[in-house]
């Protein structure tokens, strides 16, 4: 299996709209729309991707066996705390379990820690969320904290947990 990390700008724009329509969206924030278009795409890569790839995040389609199927990004965070960021992912139904995104997460923090000259990478989990808390921990995360029913998501309510990880771990 050939895992790449691409920059957006690289990817087919009706590449990234079917990976972000098809997701499983159980664990996502409300805020993502759907479907997912090719408007929708060229917006977020105007207003938040060219402007601040490489200075202020890392934006990244992942491409396995030349297929797109899922997305890793970090995001400095602004004044006091700009030497940390936030990381989010999403991957593919077809693609879970086979290490994809333990990989691509690897590979996105390191290329962080080098060009956004951070001292951590933040990210946070729905309680519920086994897959994406071992994701985390397999590349060096530690579970810094747990906020009780911060999430509502439908009818469900979930803990929200914040994992760290910090430069040279």
């Amino acid at each position: 299996m050939n895992i790449e990390l691409i920059p957006w700008t690289e990817a087919d724009p009706d590449d990234i709209a079917r990976i972000f329509t098809d997701i499983d969206r159980s664990y996502l924030a409300d805020g993502l729309p759907t479907p997912y278009t090719r408007e929708h795409v060229e917006k977020w890569l105007s207003e938040e991707v060219l402007p601040n790839e490489g200075t202020r995040g890392l934006f990244r389609i992942i491409r396995v066996d030349g297929k797109c199927v899922g997305d890793v990004q970090i995001r400095r965070k602004e004044g006091a705390y700009h030497r940390d960021a936030d990381m989010g992912y999403v991957l593919l139904d077809e693609c879970k379990g086979q290490g994809v995104m333990t990989g691509a997460v690897g590979r996105i923090c390191a290329e962080a820690f080098e060009k956004l000259d951070l001292l951590r990478i933040s990210a946070r989990v729905y309680a519920p969320n086994l897959a994406s808390r071992r994701v985390l921990e397999k590349n060096g995360f530690h579970l810094e904290g747990r906020m009780p029913q911060a999430v509502c998501k439908g009818e469900k309510v979930y803990d929200m947990l914040l994992f760290g990880r910090l430069r040279g771990e």
